[in-house]
């Protein structure tokens, strides 16, 4: 049997959800502490634990009015509610699926999904803030430098010469990123294939609701045309897949549009290429190459 959780878990749950937790499920995270639980009354959830920011209720709220409006995510069941100095939610388990859909309709798949989820997500100004973005996302974020600051990390990426050709490619894209401006709309900034499951190419579960931001469509839909996978969960979509995404996607984009999604692919995949060689890691979110080919793709230049 999993371990009992911890009292503090154990009160938490009593207080909102009714119920004292019996067994430990699961527990993961990186960002955020995420527990699985099977309560007393024999109610399967997952709570939440994650330091304290004003989005997180935007967020809940969000995710609470898609799943009314029927997508297939977690149903909340608290919303954002202290956690001694940090704080909590709680939602309903949905265990199972599959990682990937159908390899013949994967790029279909995931570009069906998120058209969908970005059709029925309320208007930004129906909820509170969703500032800050998260980093891999906040390509205009306000602090000094190219680089933000990443949430899990004192490191300042600015401090960290190179390698050159990121840091170019960083830049680069955000600056085609402001040369265009168009209306907002809320959708998920971490469309990775492991926030997904799927049974056969039916989408069957959408997770991480703390990824909700404000940009534009074409940033959005360039964001998740570049993180899914249509092969493996620990990799990202190659240039055919991102293309194949953005064709398959609900609405035509004008010329300029097209050029923004690919910039906003690049940004992002840039941005986890700069955090892992500042860190010591292999790069693997981006290489030289695809860097200069989706730079050509959104209408930009690439310096070696």
């Amino acid at each position: 049997m999993s371990p009992r959780p911890h009292a503090d878990l154990a009160r938490w749950c009593v207080e909102h959800l009714g119920s004292p937790p019996s067994e430990e499920i699961f527990r993961s995270g990186h960002l955020s502490t995420v527990i699985g639980l099977r309560l007393a009354d024999d109610r399967e959830v997952v709570v939440k634990v994650r330091p304290d920011s004003p989005r997180v209720a935007a967020c809940v709220e969000i995710q609470r009015r898609v799943f009314q409006a029927g997508f297939p995510c977690p149903q909340p069941l608290t919303g954002a509610v202290p956690f001694g100095e940090e704080i909590a939610t709680a939602e309903v388990y949905v265990p199972g699926g599959a990682l990937l859909p159908n390899a013949d309709h994967a790029a279909g798949a995931f570009a069906e999904a998120f058209a969908r989820l970005i059709n029925l997500a309320p208007r930004p100004s129906e909820v509170s803030t969703l500032d800050p973005a998260p980093s891999w996302a906040a390509w205009n974020h306000a602090e000094d430098g190219l680089w933000p600051c990443p949430e899990d990390s004192d490191t300042d990426l600015n401090e960290v010469a190179g390698p050159a050709w990121i840091d170019d490619a960083g830049r680069r894209s955000r600056d085609r990123l402001r040369a265009g401006e168009s209306e907002t709309v809320i959708g998920h900034c971490d469309w990775l294939a492991g926030n997904l499951r799927w049974d056969g190419n039916e989408l069957l579960v959408v997770h991480d609701w703390d990824s909700m931001i404000v940009d534009s469509e074409a940033v959005l839909v360039g964001f998740a045309a570049a993180l899914y996978s249509t092969v493996s969960v620990d990799e990202l979509a190659t240039v055919e897949d991102t293309e194949r995404f953005l064709d398959a996607y609900g609405r035509e984009f004008s010329p300029d549009e097209l050029e923004r999604s690919w910039a906003a692919g690049v940004w992002t995949r840039a941005y986890d290429a700069k955090y892992q060689a500042t860190v010591g890691r292999p790069i693997t979110s981006l290489s030289e190459d695809e860097a200069r080919e989706r730079l050509r793709r959104s209408g930009t230049g690439f310096q070696k």
